[in-house]
């Protein structure tokens, strides 16, 4: 009797999963496929700036990181004002708007950055103590499912940063690859958004970590020889309370290198992502992609890319459309231009918010002799986070052509 009823729980537990596999993308062989058995190209855009502040899209050059920009805003205007200004930035950069706009010009997925901290009682963008992230993403996951949209989740900003540059929000070195105590935070991270999200079909997937390890370090070759085995402790923690998503791994320097990767069999469900930014807009320039898919048998999928002219763009888009990966541009919103959405820059921008964050503060005689009024200041980033609204917005038509959604 109990070895039978330990088979009907087994065989319970099976058919369960089958059943909730048949909600969900999968990967099948070099493609992606819907629920329904159609293919998956993915076409769409990314969140950037939003839950990951990054510097250029202020219109900042060397304050270009968020806890950079959160610090600088704290110079000028006190960290209560500062808190105010992140609270007005998150409620208007992205709204259900947004993500309706994105829909109708022909995207079927969006990729959310964010942030590890969003996850941790450490102070971010105002917020310390349980910031309850779900909130937010739970709200874009219905804006993205009433719009039939798929979402990435993407660890931008990882422990002990994976990057070491200012991309990944830490202090110049990959540290998560070193530490025992970053590394645990991130499985668990990554355990309790999995947790949380198990029987969402909206979301496609589980984007681990942006853009591992840059090439600036002498050490970068051991370095890559440690983003598998963590890859793989990262699925294994998913896949205690989610078998059901797929999972994207990026490849070393800038989402570029794949070669340390030699095991793609330890997971029936993953994928892989890359990025392109400059270079000629030809087949040559994705040659090592295109190669690495077909070796694994497995998707790849063009993260990012963008940044360029509209005509580079357009052909490029070609090319990923001609060799069966599928992409994500990059950003949907900034300032001024190269974007979907442009925020228009508040009148004395430059002066004030751009000239203080170029000003040499090194210690706290400068902060006090290059302060601007705090008033100024204090107008200016309510006027930038209110023009970051989307009907505050200006759609960049020329760019949205260019990303050849519609066709």
């Amino acid at each position: 009797m109990k070895r039978l009823q330990t088979f009907i729980f087994v065989f319970v537990l099976a058919v369960s999963g089958l059943q909730a596999q048949g909600k969900f993308v999968r990967v099948d062989g070099p493609n992606l496929v819907k629920p329904n058995g159609e293919r998956l190209f993915i076409q769409g855009t990314n969140l950037g700036n939003w839950l990951n502040p990054e510097g250029y899209m202020f219109g900042l050059q060397k304050t270009n990181s968020a806890w950079m920009i959160d610090l600088m805003i704290k110079e000028m205007i006190g960290p209560d004002a500062t808190a105010d200004f992140w609270q007005a930035f998150r409620t208007n950069y992205i709204t259900k708007a947004d993500i309706d706009f994105i829909a109708q010009q022909g995207a079927n997925t969006i990729r959310l950055p964010f942030n590890y901290k969003l996850f941790t009682d450490e102070d971010y963008m105002g917020q310390t103590g349980q910031k309850r992230p779900f909130l937010i993403i739970d709200r874009v996951v219905e804006w993205c499912k009433a719009n039939g949209l798929y979402l990435i989740l993407d660890m931008h900003d990882c422990p002990g940063s994976q990057t070491g540059d200012n991309i990944d929000d830490g202090y110049g070195y990959p540290w998560l690859f070193e530490s025992e105590r970053s590394q645990q935070l991130f499985c668990s991270i990554w355990r309790q958004i999995a947790r949380h999200y198990k029987n969402e079909p909206t979301i496609l997937g589980y984007e681990l970590m942006n853009e591992p390890i840059a090439h600036y370090f002498e050490n970068k070759d051991s370095l890559y020889t440690l983003l598998q085995p963590l890859y793989k402790r990262a699925v294994k923690a998913i896949r205690a309370v989610d078998p059901n998503h797929v999972i994207l791994l990026g490849g070393a320097h800038w989402n570029s290198f794949f070669y340390m990767f030699d095991d793609w069999t330890f997971d029936n469900n993953i994928m892989y992502t890359c990025h392109r930014y400059g270079g000629p807009a030809t087949k040559d320039a994705i040659q090592s992609y295109i190669d690495f898919r077909d070796q694994t048998q497995l998707p790849m999928y063009m993260g990012e890319f963008g940044h360029n002219t509209m005509e580079w763009q357009a052909q490029f888009v070609e090319v990923l459309k001609q060799n069966n990966i599928g992409y994500t541009f990059w950003p949907y919103k900034k300032i001024d231009d190269s974007c979907m959405m442009g925020i228009v820059k508040p009148e004395g921008w430059d002066s004030t918010i751009v000239r203080f964050s170029e000003a040499s503060r090194n210690s706290y005689q400068e902060w006090r002799e290059a302060r601007p009024n705090q008033a100024e200041v204090r107008r200016l980033l309510m006027q930038y986070a209110e023009n970051s609204r989307f009907d505050r917005c200006v759609p960049q038509k020329d760019y949205i052509e260019s990303m050849g959604l519609k066709h």
